[in-house]
Parts: C-alpha cells; sequence; structure tokens
C-alpha cells in the first residue's frame, strides 16, 4: 500500500483524518471497481473501514480533489474524475469512437498543452509532476503504475491553467478510460523502473521545468507516438 499523496495529506488536519484517508486508499487500491463505478454507500464504507462518517467524507473529498472518485448527490460516489457533462454522454461517445482515434486525438491534443504547461506552469504544478514521476516507478502494480500515469498527464494538463483546455481534456481522458483497451504488458510481474515510458516521462516534465514549450511538446509527441506504437502496433 502506497501512503497518502503530499496534495492529499496537505488538508488532513488530524490523526485520525490521516488514518481515513489511508484506509480508504488502501481499498481504492485492492478493489476490482473499474471507471464510473459505485462504491458502496458512506454508512457501508464506514464500517468497512472502521473510521467515522465525517472522517470518510474529509477522506472521499481528498480523493476527488485528486480526481480518485467522484460524487453525485443523491446518486453515490463513483471512481474515476468526473465525467463532463454535454448535450452527448460520455459513455456514448466511448461507443462510437476506438482506441485508434482516442490515442490519435491524444497525439494531436495532449502535446499543445505540454507546449502551454512550459509557459504556465507554477512550481507547486512541476513539484506535483515530480510526485507523479516517483511514484509511478515506486508502484508495485500495473494498476498503481497507470495511476501515477494518469495524475502525471492531468497534472501537466492542469499546469496548462486554462480551464477551457482542462475540460477538454477531463471530457477526452473520461473516453479514453471507457474504451476497451488491448493493454500493452511487457511485463507480467509488474512495471519495471527501467520502463521507457518513465523516461520519457522525465523528458517532459524536465522540458517543462526548464520553461522549452517547443521541446516539452516535442517530447510529448515522442511519448504518445510510442504509447500508440505498443498499444495499436504500427498502422
Amino acid at each position: 500500500m502506497e501512503s497518502a499523496d503530499v496534495a492529499g495529506a496537505a488538508e488532513i488536519q488530524s490523526g485520525r483524518e490521516l488514518a481515513a484517508f489511508t484506509q480508504l486508499q488502501a481499498f481504492l487500491a485492492q478493489s476490482q471497481l473499474v471507471a464510473n463505478q459505485r462504491l458502496p454507500p458512506e454508512r457501508e464504507l464506514c464500517d468497512l473501514l472502521g473510521v467515522s462518517r465525517g472522517e470518510l467524507r474529509k477522506a472521499l473529498a481528498i480523493a476527488e480533489a485528486d480526481g480518485q472518485v467522484w460524487r453525485h448527490v443523491g446518486k453515490g460516489t463513483f471512481i474515476g474524475p468526473r465525467q463532463a457533462e454535454g448535450p452527448m454522454e460520455v459513455v456514448n461517445l466511448a461507443h462510437l469512437t476506438s482506441p485508434a482515434e482516442v490515442m490519435r486525438a491524444r497525439i494531436l491534443f495532449e502535446p499543445m498543452m505540454a507546449r502551454e504547461a512550459a509557459t504556465n506552469a507554477t512550481s507547486a504544478n512541476i513539484s506535483e509532476m515530480r510526485v507523479c514521476l516517483s511514484r509511478g516507478k515506486e508502484a508495485s502494480s500495473w494498476r498503481r503504475a497507470e495511476h501515477w500515469d494518469n495524475r502525471l498527464h492531468r497534472a501537466i494538463a492542469e499546469s496548462a491553467r486554462n480551464p477551457l483546455l482542462l475540460v477538454m481534456f477531463d471530457t477526452l481522458n473520461t473516453v479514453r478510460r471507457a474504451v476497451a483497451w488491448g493493454r500493452f504488458r511487457a511485463d507480467p510481474d509488474g512495471p519495471q523502473p527501467e520502463r521507457s515510458e518513465f523516461r520519457e516521462h522525465e523528458n517532459i516534465v524536465m522540458a517543462i521545468s526548464d520553461r522549452n514549450p517547443a521541446n516539452a511538446e516535442r517530447h510529448m509527441r515522442i511519448h504518445l507516438e510510442n504509447v500508440a506504437l505498443k498499444m495499436l502496433g504500427a498502422r
């Protein structure tokens, strides 16, 4: 089990809240829930985790701020970031697209977000990216590695500091998670620290921290093109 992440821990006010957040993180890591699947009701979660209703709600609020869950009043708490709202349900959009189309959209869109991040990222944004890098390398399972991969890409999108572009990123990311992927697994035993993706991520973050928009864009495009080759094969 990994420890509570830096951003969440900074908002925790007591040892009991930290314990509740840690218990929730362990539950999410070990559960078989998939994106947009509902968590058990709060009363049941309190019993499962051994925490009070107030402590659970604090832990859920931090997890929601991190994009691990989203909540809908009257409906419950769901796995993953909040779905984008619009005239077409994202789940329906996912049925109309394919993994290849999603990857092409990412290759067109995310390098531009990395370029903007190199111009607009704050020191706090860059620190969060570095936390994601280190946690990704430490992950002992593909599930946790993919969690920190997703967190890193969203941290880069947030660093562009453009709310409209962030909504567009979240919509694309939600569709990506909903589409059935033929995941590439070079090592069935789990992610290894020497994975090429880790080096590619480091190159992106370094370019952003160096305030080099052209390199940030280039390294993000290289990374996504490599991901596409591994997931989809040469097209």
